[in-house]
């Protein structure tokens, strides 16, 4: 064979293992069906495709509205020292401005998730997507999420785990991060954010791990709360295992090691942090004693200054800080206890069970509450004693009588003017008269006791009813009425009748207190305000001030002061208060008060820098077929009646000899001396002509007043009265005696039944 021919058959055989090879290839022909310009085709579509959905996705999805639960709040109340006393609501969360925590704390959370934040768009595609194939191939449920996208997952839609949040999630990020600032972000995800012990929140944590406010953590404080949000019950010092401390260390080493990489932290001083150990977890902030009821108080005084609706003020996000001074608090809870419910046996006396008591002290410079005491404790007396305006005051009423005498220069029935000396009739239930004529009103004395000719310092120091409903027509009762509402009482119940001299209408120790602190200020009004601030996410909201206008003239509001200490040297309060043993020196003034029936006792007091209005409640117990209903005291701790100057005295003297200065001293702006002595009068001359028995309403007139009238039982020595046309006494020449202006008693009548009064 040539060469030629050689050639041939070369390439006869190369044809046909080339035919050969191309059968081969059909039978793999999927090589052909995915050659390399296929597949990048393939996947460049495919991205387009996911390109154009997200597009879609993008312009269908809008930011939501946030999650309501996200935001709820609890609201927190708080001392005047700062110290917490509850949290009330369902979510532990207090919102908090970023502002409001310190900027490096704020960078240890950004070091322990997020060391982008500042710079990315607020999203983490390489994370996400670990994430999301993580989630659909079972492997777990994963984030990898930027700080934006775990503030939207936290804000904006739910915990759960799926591809479709997942996706959202993306796409709301993106916006948000385009439509907030990152400040707003940071904030948003530190005040969702959960970090264990029922702590949503970086402020409710801070209280939680270190017991102090989110303002005051320090970098290693703060990185140890960042550190928590990976794993918050695992990591939880006071719980966790050995392996959860040693996880948490490390993670909290991870933090700090982080800012140092980022140039926050100094190497120097990451050297030399500790780790901060947290303080073992204790229950939530609650309601237990008198917590109740300051917190009932506050939120009261809340809603009403602010114009809150419950609901509103329920949604939560509200620090209130009280005025409460927990020292005094705790003396005012002690004075109770030991000069009251250690006295009472409420299980095996019917006459104890019915007793309750409130108190409010009131700083009369500042209008500040002080101390309160509302009952035995909400759980098991759910009205507050210390507010509670349904039980009347009864005498201690009537210094509010002698300062609208003072204030409007009244005079007595015959044109004398009303001063601590004025004589007036005591007797005993002595027909009031107006212009010379009765007004069908003629009210009892305590125990139906007749004095006869009285100063007004005497007939307050003896809670004479029948000088004072005298002294209230005297004067006007709408004068009267207008006087005491100015002073601070309650307008609601405040009617313009003669029987509302014995302190008829409701009152609670709150409103007296702010009454006499009125009187201690010098006649500048005084509202008691038991709440000293209230804020919302750091914001302070504004409070109306609690010292206002000067309502009654100084020298009216320092006479009656001047007048009140002669209830304290030789009245009513004189045993329980002047002689107390422990009384160091502190001027006192002050007002017993005993209601009909004994149903509520009082004493109010002061001195130069505490104003405290003790009074005792007769209320049918729990469980009982009297439960609720104004009942009497009579009997109660042994006594046979409950009276202004026993435990309500008591109460007052042992806190507020305990509370104030020994060396403060009244500063009386008046002409009737400060600290009036008692002056020289006639002895009290009960009569014991006997006459129709009393009805048990000390309101009621009398039924047949006698129409003829006499002269009183006795009268100054000096200067003998003569009638006077009015149905007064005409007044003696010689001035330097006391000032006269006795409407003669038509009936000179006495009675031995019991009535109130002191």
């Amino acid at each position: 064979m040539g060469r030629a021919e050689a050639r041939r058959a070369r390439q006869r055989g190369g044809a046909s293992r080339a035919a050969r090879g191309g059968s081969a290839t059909r039978r793999t022909g999927i090589r052909r069906l995915f050659t390399w310009k296929k597949i990048v085709g393939t996947l460049f579509g495919l991205i387009l495709l996911c390109m154009g959905a997200f597009v879609v996705l993008y312009l269908v999805i809008d930011i939501p509205e946030g999650n309501p639960d996200a935001t709820r709040q609890s609201n927190v109340y708080k001392y005047s020292n700062g110290d917490t006393m509850a949290r009330i609501g369902q979510v532990n969360r207090e919102i908090v401005d970023l502002s409001e925590v310190p900027k490096p704390v704020q960078e240890t959370f950004v070091a322990a998730e997020n060391k982008t934040f500042y710079k990315d768009q607020g999203i983490d595609l390489k994370g996400t997507a670990r994430g999301v194939i993580n989630t659909v191939t079972g492997k777990g449920k994963q984030g990898g999420s930027t700080i934006t996208q775990q503030y939207v997952k936290n804000y904006y839609l739910t915990q759960d785990q799926t591809v479709t949040r997942k996706l959202k999630e993306l796409v709301i990020s993106l916006k948000v991060d385009r439509k907030k600032s990152k400040d707003d972000i940071l904030a948003g995800y530190i005040n969702t954010s959960f970090y264990g012990r029922s702590s949503w929140g970086i402020q409710a944590a801070s209280q939680a791990y270190y017991g102090i406010d989110a303002k005051k953590l320090t970098v290693e404080q703060g990185a140890y709360l960042a550190a928590l949000l990976q794993a918050p019950n695992q990591y939880d010092w006071g719980i966790a295992t050995d392996t959860g401390k040693r996880l948490a260390k490390a993670r909290w080493n991870y933090v700090l090691d982080n800012m140092v990489d980022m140039h926050w932290l100094s190497a120097s001083e990451r050297q030399g942090m500790k780790f901060p150990t947290p303080k073992a977890p204790k229950a939530a902030a609650g309601l237990t004693g008198q917590e109740g009821y300051l917190y009932t108080a506050a939120k009261a005084e809340v809603m009403k200054e602010l114009n809150l609706t419950e609901a509103q003020f329920d949604a939560g996000g509200y620090t209130v800080t009280l005025n409460i001074d927990r020292k005094k608090q705790k003396q005012l809870e002690k004075a109770v206890k030991q000069q009251l419910t250690d006295n009472l046996h409420p299980k095996s006396s019917k006459a104890d069970s019915r007793v309750q008591a409130g108190a409010a002290s009131v700083d009369p410079k500042t209008g500040k509450v002080l101390a309160l005491y509302g009952g035995p404790g909400l759980s098991e007396h759910y009205v507050n004693n210390a507010t509670r305006t349904d039980y009347q005051p009864a005498s201690t009423f009537k210094p509010l009588i002698l300062a609208a005498a003072l204030e409007n220069s009244a005079t007595t029935q015959n044109g004398q003017s009303i001063r601590a000396n004025t004589i007036y009739d005591g007797t005993n239930r002595r027909p009031v008269l107006a212009n010379g004529q009765k007004v069908g009103f003629a009210p009892p004395n305590e125990d139906d006791h007749s004095y006869g000719p009285v100063t007004v310092q005497t007939a307050m120091n003896k809670s004479i009813n029948s000088v004072f409903a005298q002294m209230g027509v005297d004067v006007g009762m709408d004068q009267v009425m207008a006087t005491a509402k100015k002073l601070g009482m309650d307008a609601a119940d405040l009617k313009p009748y003669p029987a509302q001299t014995l302190g008829t209408m409701g009152a609670s120790p709150m409103e007296m207190a702010g009454v006499y602190a009125t009187l201690d200020n010098h006649g500048k009004q005084v509202t008691p305000q038991i709440v000293k601030s209230v804020a919302k996410q750091g914001q302070d909201i504004p409070l109306p001030k609690s010292i206002g206008n000067q309502v009654i003239s100084r020298a009216a509001a320092d006479s009656v002061t001047s007048v009140l200490t002669g209830v304290v040297d030789d009245g009513t309060a004189k045993a329980s208060v002047r002689d107390n043993p422990a009384r160091a020196g502190q001027k006192v003034a002050g007002k017993t008060g005993t209601s009909d029936g004994n149903k509520s006792a009082w004493f109010t007091g002061y001195t130069p820098d505490l104003v405290t209005s003790v009074g005792l409640f007769g209320e049918g117990a729990l469980k009982t077929s009297e439960a609720g209903a104004h009942v009497s005291m009579k009997g109660a701790g042994g006594l046979p009646r409950v009276d202004g100057g026993s435990f309500p005295a008591r109460i007052w003297a042992q806190y507020t000899f305990n509370s104030t200065d020994p060396t403060a001293q009244f500063d009386l702006n008046t002409d009737m001396g400060a600290a009036v002595e008692v002056p020289s009068t006639p002895q009290d001359t009960p009569t014991d002509q006997p006459t129709t028995p009393a009805s048990d309403t000390p309101t009621t007139p009398e039924s047949t007043p006698p129409t003829t009238p006499s002269t009183p039982s006795s009268t100054p020595e000096s200067t003998p009265p003569t009638d006077s046309p009015s149905g007064g006494v005409t007044p003696p020449t010689d001035t330097s005696s006391p000032t006269f202006g006795i409407p003669q008693n038509p009936n000179g009548s006495s009675s031995k039944k019991p009535h109130g009064g002191g």
